[in-house]
Parts: C-alpha cells; structure tokens; sequence
C-alpha cells in the first residue's frame, strides 16, 4: 500500500463507525484485472448490482472528476436512478465516489471507498466502504438490505473476473 492509499484510510478511519459499512471479498484475479472491471464502462454493466438486477448506463466517464449514470433495473422493471461522482481514481489500488441518486444534492448520498489489494497467491481483496450521511441513514440501508445486495455485487464481480486474470494469462 502507498503512503497516499494510507492516508486514505487514515482519513477515513476518524469517521465514526456508527455510520460505515463494510463488505470485503477476495475475488480470483490480479489486482489489475479487479481494477479494470470497475473501471472499464463495457465490463462494469456487467456484473454491477444485486443478483437479477440490471444496469442501464447513461453516462460513463469513469476517471478522477468523472460521472457514471445509470439505472439499476429490478427484476419487476423497477429503476432506480444511480450517479457515482470519481473523486479519486488511482489506479490499480483506489477509487473514491460519491454514490446516491442521479439528482442535485441528494441527502442520501453517501461516500464509496473501493480498494483493492493484493495477496501473495495472484488473488485480490476488493474492499468496499461505505460512509453513510448519518447514523440512522445507516440503519436504514442496512433494513432494506444493502448487506446482502451489496455481497451479491461482489459475487457478480467474483464471477466476472474469474479466469480473466493477466497472471492466468501470463502463465498460459
């Protein structure tokens, strides 16, 4: 981990825990590979959100300063409207957003620290934080059951990922 990706987590370990969620999942690729399928807008519609939803991107400028806009269409055709802000985007270890409703100043949006890191055995830890406005806004999200969709995201990038390793490739 850099100096800078260290201060990042420094930075975010004064927030209080009452209003941060943390989902982490070691997913079979290299760190690179991981990072790309966050980054790349073709492969991010892929596997982004819950089991049986899907992603209908509007606008996709996934870098430092740009804007993702999308639905996240339910299994009954529901939408619900997305824009993640890049606020950092340091590549392959970071990225930082803020995530809500695809709206101006939306009350509800929160904080997203994605990182990924490395293990010995060419496999990476795709770490998810969120920071939530308040306590209760939290509390809320965890009710309608961000734990578990969010876990299904990471299963879908598991999956998509999977085989697509530059280290597999290397040693094919």
């Amino acid at each position: 981990m850099t100096d800078q990706n260290t201060n990042t987590v420094s930075a975010w370990a004064s927030w209080p825990l009452d209003r941060e969620l943390v989902l982490a999942r070691v997913v079979d690729a290299d760190r690179e590979t991981a990072f790309q399928a966050w980054t790349d807008p073709t492969q991010i519609v892929q596997w982004f959100g819950p089991d049986g939803f899907r992603i209908e991107s509007h606008e996709a400028n996934i870098c430092e300063g740009g804007v993702w806009r999308f639905d996240m269409v339910a299994p009954d055709g529901t939408r619900f409207s997305n824009r993640m802000d890049f606020l950092r985007v340091q590549t392959p270890s970071l990225i930082e957003v803020d995530h809500g409703q695809d709206i101006e100043d939306d009350p509800d949006r929160f904080r997203l620290l994605v990182t990924f890191d490395e293990q010995d055995n060419g496999k990476t830890v795709v770490t998810l934080r969120q920071m939530h406005p308040t306590p209760e806004r939290r509390a809320i999200v965890i009710g309608f059951g961000a734990v578990e969709f969010g876990t299904q995201t990471l299963g879908k990038l598991a999956d998509h990922v999977a085989g697509k390793s530059n280290l597999a490739v290397a040693k094919g």
